[in-house]
């Protein structure tokens, strides 16, 4: 079908001079979000998608099929407190998850707090922001969409009743209750402060008026500043981490004693680069770069804290750490190998206990907090296999699942390979494929190529409804572990950051070109897809070589690199991708700027934006200029198509029939663009 006449934008060009180079941007006025033209600009696109979505005979099939690929039950952020086990829940008719606690590991269930309830219904999401040392008080957030503010409220567990104590809707950094859970401390900027860059730790105590709590620490005010509060019980000791943020950060840490409530003294001042402190009992550790690339976690004397005295306890190796926790007396780690989780145990001594690997070509996360807990939680999951909580005992040495997820899908039909291909500088790049079986060596396929390539972020086996569907429908999967991640250590993630970040394009241009020079694709057959920093990728490669591709999913994106950093929190994000005031860092950026390469009279692939006012990670000006300038240039006769809701943030807790409406969407435009006609479900 060929979509000719998308909606007419307003060109009204504001033209800059940034490093002497003359910048002329035609659609500056969609960054404005609340004018009435860029509002009723938003109406006509959705009209626009609306039209084209309705078009697609097959959409009511695809979206029965993704209710039932999404109706499970679900478990995260899971809590062990004294026995009790804390966790939200979803069940598969929820449209949000709830607050659950179970009296150990097999005991009865209480929903503590249920969104529904609520004022907003099913927009409406709750988490687990801290629970009291004596499980009488929980902490939640309350998020509507996919905001990243919140509110804060108390919940007393004991008397079943919310209490009047609470934060206001805003961003909260820090938060944990007295030792003696007489009130709580928390780091918090209102989301209209008057003074939106003032950090600091303020104690509230239960039963006060907020006006009369008392600052505790104060951190600074500036808007590169980050703080977080952590307590040790058994220390009787609170530590304050002041990040702070942009091309270089670094990280000093304050500690002060419960007991006497004496006043903050610095302990480290300005560790630079990555440096995430912890408690574990009384020690303090950290998991942290310094003096190590692919990272190491080091136990921190508090009465000699500098670098050189720092002892390792699980010291570096080839391979990055991706995560770390603790259960028992020991410290967990995972390392990523290409595609694969391992798992390893280490004593606070540094010596090495055991080294896991729970099953090849998956995924493993932790999924507990640090705690003293002798039990380890985490989930696994891979392409054909659907997430399941595992324990793992530390003092019996043995794994049993917890919680297992029940879905509508045939594992046994999907096969997976792991190949290698060639980038355009030589360099040799990991690359995962999964299919039927039947069809996985059988010829080209229409593909649906993904990844991420940013931030050092690994992209790893794992089920998802989106990807079953397409393997389902004779889709071939093809995701490559591009430069910019680090699943071949932290060189690899530093050969795709800053100056380096075109590596990324390349190798992701490469694996297209890969498919196609070796039959598993076939031109015109390729749709790409990816969120975030990944939208930046997708921006970027359809902009560089839009004849590979022929539909593409850019969900959350920055693409317009020369003002990226001028809006909400993006300006953390200058440690990855330079700064555009730094003149060196914008001619790089400027290079590959997916909003600046977009030209006219260019046939660009069908394109499918997806933002929303509420995301402010990355702003969705970008998605709303991008559209805007694509509509304009494309003379493909594809459309370009804005999915565009005011409650989507950057933040994945949308309701669950919101969910199964924004997949239907992406499936739908997915299959459609590339001529796959819908198969039915064969039920087995």
């Amino acid at each position: 079908m060929q979509m000719v006449n998308p909606p007419q934008s307003i060109v009204d060009p504001v033209t800059e001079i940034l490093h002497g180079v003359a910048i002329q941007d035609p659609y500056r006025w969609l960054e404005d979000q609340t004018s009435p033209r860029t509002r009723d600009w938003l109406e006509e696109q959705g009209a626009y998608l609306r039209g084209y979505l309705g078009s697609i005979p097959s959409l009511e099939h695809i979206k029965q099929r993704v209710e039932e690929l999404l109706a499970v039950e679900s478990i995260s952020a899971l809590w062990d407190v004294r026995g009790r086990y804390f966790f939200s829940r979803r069940l598969p008719g929820q449209e949000q998850s709830v607050i659950v606690m179970r009296n150990g590991l097999f005991g009865r269930e209480t929903i503590l707090l249920d969104p529904s309830t609520r004022t907003g219904g099913a927009s409406t999401a709750v988490g687990i922001a801290a629970i009291s040392e004596d499980c009488h008080f929980l902490a939640y957030s309350v998020r509507q969409g996919g905001t990243d503010h919140s509110s804060i409220e108390i919940f007393d567990i004991q008397k079943n009743q919310v209490l009047p104590d609470r934060l206001s809707e805003g961003f909260c950094t820090g938060f944990m209750f007295a030792p003696d859970s007489s009130g709580f401390y928390y780091s918090h900027r209102e989301l209209h402060d008057p003074r939106p860059n003032y950090r600091a730790v303020v104690r509230h105590r239960f039963g006060t008026d907020q006006s009369e709590d008392q600052e505790v620490f104060f951190a600074g005010e500036t808007p590169d500043l980050c703080l977080r509060i952590l307590h040790s019980p058994e220390a009787k000791l609170l530590a304050y981490a002041v990040f702070f943020t942009g091309k270089q950060p670094s990280t000093s840490i304050y500690i002060q004693e419960t007991q006497q409530e004496s006043a903050p003294k610095l302990l480290l001042h300005n560790i630079e680069g990555c440096f995430a402190p912890f408690f574990f009992r009384d020690q303090l550790l950290a998991y942290t770069d310094t003096a190590a690339p692919n990272c190491r976690v080091v136990r921190i004397e508090i009465g000699d804290p500098t670098p050189t005295h720092w002892r390792d306890v699980v010291p570096e190796s080839n391979l990055r750490i991706q995560q770390c926790t603790t259960a028992g007396d020991e410290v967990f780690v995972t390392r990523v190998d290409r595609f694969s989780t391992r798992v390893q145990a280490y004593k606070l001594d540094g010596s090495q206990k055991e080294d896991l690997l729970f099953r090849p070509y998956g995924t493993i996360n932790f999924i507990n907090r640090t705690s003293t807990s002798d039990i380890l939680f985490f989930n696994y999951s891979s392409v054909s296999t659907p997430p399941s909580i595992y324990c793992y005992e530390t003092v019996g040495k043995t794994s049993f699942v917890w919680e297992e997820t029940r879905v509508q899908f045939n594992p046994s039909i999907i096969a997976s390979e792991e190949l290698v291909y060639t980038s355009r500088d030589g360099v040799s790049v990991p690359i995962l494929l999964a299919a039927k079986k039947d069809l996985l060596h059988s010829g080209p396929l229409p593909t649906f190529l993904t990844g991420y390539g940013g931030f050092g972020n690994c992209v790893t086996q794992r089920f998802t409804a989106f990807a079953s569907f397409l393997i389902e429908q004779g889709l071939l999967l093809a995701v490559p572990a591009l430069r910019g991640g680090s699943e071949l250590g932290e060189q690899w993630h530093l050969a795709g950051r800053r100056e380096k970040r075109q590596n990324s394009f390349h190798d992701f241009i490469a694996a297209a070109e890969w498919l196609l020079t070796n039959g598993r694709s076939a031109p015109g057959r390729i749709a790409i897809g990816g969120g975030s920093n990944a939208g930046l990728l997708v921006g970027a490669v359809i902009t560089q070589r839009p004849d590979l591709f022929r539909a593409a999913i850019c969900l959350g994106p920055l693409l317009d690199m020369t003002r990226y950093h001028l809006f909400d929190f993006a300006a953390g994000w200058t440690s990855e991708y330079g700064s555009p005031d730094d003149e060196e860092d914008f001619q790089a950026l400027l290079a590959y700027s997916p909003y600046h390469r977009v030209q006219g009279g260019v046939r660009y692939p069908a394109v499918l934006f997806i933002s929303g006012d509420a995301d402010t990670r990355c702003n969705p000006m970008h998605a709303r200029k991008m559209t805007a300038r694509l509509q304009a240039a494309s003379t493909s006769g594809f459309p370009t198509l804005l999915d565009y809701r005011p409650a989507w943030g950057h933040t994945p807790v949308q309701p669950r029939s919101t969910r199964v409406d924004a997949l239907t969407n992406r499936l739908a435009f997915v299959c459609h663009e590339l001529g796959v006609e819908i198969q039915p479900r064969k039920v087995v």
